[in-house]
C-alpha cells in the first residue's frame, strides 16, 4: 500500500464544504494544494470529482464511488478506498483530497495530514474528522494574517502520525 497523505482546508468548526463547494476564497491555499499534489495520485470521492468538474492536470486522478456504472473522463474509477490505493501509479505519497466521508475512511491509513487551518467558523454540510493528539503531532506551521484579500487568519499546518497507520 502506498504512503497516504490527506490534504484539506478546514474551518475552525471543522467545515470543509457547503453545497459541493468551498465556503471561502483562498487563492494561496489553492496554490499550495497544486504544489503539493502535482506529480502524485489524488484520490477523491464522486461528489468532490463533480464539484471540481474535470481531471486535475499533472496528477493521476482516482475517483471513489459505489456506483458501478460511473465513468469519469480523465480519471480512474475505484469502488472502495482500498481499490483506489491499489490503482496508485504515481510517486508517493498518494493524496486523499476529499470529501468528508472519504477523509474519515482514509484517516486511519494516513501517514501525513496537510491542513490549511482557517481561524473562522463557516456554515457547511461537509466536515473534516478531528485529529486525535495521541496519534498526530504538528511538524510544521506557516501562519498568515488576514489582509485586504482574505478577511480571516489561516495557517498551513503539517501533522505526522506518531502511531502506526492501519495497513
Amino acid at each position: 500500500m502506498p504512503a497516504l497523505a490527506l490534504i484539506a482546508a478546514v474551518a475552525h468548526n471543522g467545515v470543509i464544504g457547503v453545497d459541493g463547494r468551498l465556503p471561502w476564497r483562498l487563492p494561496e491555499d489553492l496554490r499550495r494544494f497544486r504544489a503539493l499534489t502535482t506529480g502524485h495520485s489524488v484520490i477523491m470521492g464522486r461528489r468532490t470529482w463533480e464539484s471540481i468538474g474535470r481531471a486535475l492536470p499533472g496528477r493521476q486522478n482516482i475517483v471513489v464511488t459505489r456506483d458501478r456504472g460511473f465513468a469519469a473522463d480523465g480519471a480512474d474509477v475505484a469502488h472502495s478506498l482500498g481499490a483506489a490505493l491499489d490503482r496508485v501509479a504515481c510517486p508517493a505519497p498518494a493524496f486523499c483530497i476529499g470529501g468528508g466521508e472519504l477523509y474519515r475512511a482514509a484517516l486511519p491509513l494516513a501517514d501525513v495530514v496537510h491542513v490549511t487551518e482557517i481561524a473562522r467558523d463557516f456554515d457547511g454540510d461537509a466536515t473534516f474528522p478531528a485529529l486525535d493528539p495521541r496519534e498526530w503531532r504538528e511538524t510544521a506551521r506557516e501562519s498568515r494574517a488576514a489582509d485586504a484579500d482574505v478577511d480571516f487568519d489561516y495557517a498551513f499546518v503539517t501533522y505526522a502520525r506518531v502511531t502506526t497507520p492501519i495497513r
